[in-house]
């Protein structure tokens, strides 16, 4: 008899277990089914992205070597394609590049270099536009809007602090503010960080200051809307830090003239 009882609860059990088994199943059919989607999803788009960027990379060449040549217009429509594209290095730096063409419309650069910022995934290009973009305004726009560009830049760590130090310090020569100006002047004087070209400039200017003749002033400082030199970025390369060892890539970050 107890054999029996036995028997029928092992026999419960087991249809228990079935029952359980065919209510888990679509669960488990289900999550496989989501995983194995999810997988394929990635490996498509990361497929996608380095198709992209590999094309972006030899059209950025082809559009170098046409500019190289005196072809501009050809250099033109090349960046335009890129910067359509979803290879954001590239597309940021060609975004920077077609803001060059636009010389005698500084809203339309200013517009296409914060483009660019936003496109942009390195830090070292992103701040590049976003330096571009307040220079291009500093004969046009109000203190607080340059204020609001600049400061940000800044800030410890980024990659242009002193260039966009030397930037505001002009804006706020153009302010009237000359004793904020002079005192950015000095720290950029002072500044570890600075190059000597930029230590130079801010030492005349603060003589200047120091003179009374302020307004001559602009003319030194207006040198200091050069960014450091353009550098082409090879296919596929990442960009690097200003000051990186030779043959490391950078982005072209010269400034609008």
């Amino acid at each position: 008899m107890t054999d029996l009882f036995e028997e029928v609860e092992e026999q419960l059990r087991s249809d228990r277990y079935k029952q359980l088994a065919r209510k888990a199943l679509p669960w488990a059919v289900g999550i496989a089914a989501a995983a194995l989607i999810a997988t394929l999803g990635y490996w498509g788009y990361d497929t996608w992205k380095t198709r992209q960027t590999d094309k972006a990379s030899e059209q950025y060449v082809a559009a170098m070597d046409a500019f190289g040549q005196g072809d501009r217009e050809r250099a033109r429509a090349i960046w335009t394609e890129i910067s359509k594209s979803g290879a954001s290095a590239y597309k940021a730096l060609s975004l920077m590049h077609l803001a060059s063409y636009q010389q005698d419309k500084p809203a339309e650069a200013v517009k296409l270099l914060d483009q660019a910022a936003e496109a942009a995934s390195d830090p070292v290009v992103g701040d590049a536009a976003r330096l571009k973009s307040a220079l291009a305004l500093l004969d046009t726009a109000s203190f607080k809007e340059l204020e609001g560009r600049l400061k940000p830049l800044m800030e410890e760590g980024r990659p242009y602090r002193v260039q966009a130090r030397e930037a505001l310090a002009f804006a706020k020569l153009r302010a009237g503010d000359l004793k904020g100006a002079r005192g950015d002047f000095v720290l950029i004087s002072q500044s570890l960080e600075a190059a000597q070209g930029a230590q130079a400039r801010a030492q005349a200017a603060i003589s200047l200051i120091d003179s009374g003749s302020a307004k001559q002033v602009a003319a030194v400082v207006q040198s200091a809307q050069a960014m450091p030199p353009p550098m082409m970025i090879p296919p596929g390369a990442v960009v690097g830090p200003p000051g990186a060892p030779t043959g490391a890539p950078q982005a072209e970050v010269g400034a609008p003239q």
